[in-house]
């Protein structure tokens, strides 16, 4: 006897950072997971779509990705209109209002998960306040740093350093507790990274570290065998979950798909082969 009810399969939205280093990474996230029959929906404004969906366009997959856009709300933090993305950013005094800007996404995303309550949200770390918007539908939000778990690791673990530590030098190096290979940073760095409370970034960042606190976990783009210390360390002894997914890059199977995952190159591939061809067999990484 036929079924009538029809089949549901997992829901996931996937929320990049508007910006080239997160979108890339993030697309092919949601490929990754389309092969795997999840529906797949990537939140965007609509400066960055066609970009997104360029990409999506060469994907060799069957299941269909989907785009839906926000409004990015330019005219009322003072940017440009299409200001979009953070590579059309030329003027460095821009980037706080651009940042602000992101914050306004808050309210047009909580109305798409009222509206579709995905079973997900797999956001970037510069949306913190997502941990909280998806918590008011029920929703489990993932964490998107784009990063590695040695630099995961090692941020946590920076901020058990004292900056006022007794050295004889500022360009004199500490180590970084509790972090496997004794990894040194000097004080200057240490003070540069963010220990005060200076900056729009630096509360951002704490932002961000609280809000994973409260996230169902993370998903990072490496796998188990390239950082297994790390790995260990980040859920076994700063307790935080972790799922290894990477490398993502590897979804993308031919040469004209990997092609459409970036800008247009400033440079020709002539000109990088022909760089290529004047080093000695094996010796570029």
């Amino acid at each position: 006897m036929g079924s009538s009810i029809e089949q549901h399969s997992l829901h996931i939205f996937f929320f990049p950072f508007l910006a080239y280093g997160h979108i890339i990474p993030t697309v092919d996230m949601a490929k990754l997971f389309a092969e795997k029959g999840v529906k797949a929906t990537i939140i965007t404004t609509p400066g960055n779509a066609p970009f997104i969906s360029k990409a999506i366009g060469k994907a060799k997959t069957d299941n269909e990705i989907q785009i839906q856009t926000i409004k990015f709300s330019s005219a009322e933090v003072g940017l440009p209109d299409g200001l979009e993305i953070t590579d059309s950013i030329t003027n460095p005094y821009l980037i706080e209002s651009f940042f602000l800007a992101t914050s306004l996404l808050q309210e047009p995303l909580e109305q798409l998960l009222h509206e579709q309550r995905p079973n997900c949200v797999v956001a970037d770390m510069f949306f913190p306040w997502a941990t909280d918007s998806a918590a008011k539908f029920g929703i489990p939000r993932l964490v998107f740093h784009g990063t590695s778990l040695f630099s995961l690791c090692a941020t946590t673990c920076m901020q058990l350093i004292d900056p006022n530590n007794d050295v004889s030098s500022d360009s004199e190096s500490l180590t970084i507790p509790n972090l496997p290979g004794e990894i040194k940073i000097a004080r200057t760095s240490l003070r540069s990274y963010g220990t005060g409370d200076r900056t729009t970034m630096i509360k951002l960042l704490r932002e961000a570290n609280e809000s994973e606190l409260r996230s169902h976990g993370v998903v990072v783009n490496t796998f188990y065998a390239l950082e297994k210390d790390y790995a260990d360390l980040y859920s076994k002894v700063l307790g935080r979950k972790a799922w290894h997914i990477g490398p993502l890059s590897l979804c993308n199977r031919d040469v004209e798909e990997k092609a459409h995952r970036g800008k247009e190159a400033s440079v020709h591939e002539y000109e990088c082969l022909k760089w290529l061809d004047t080093k000695k067999p094996n010796s570029v990484v």
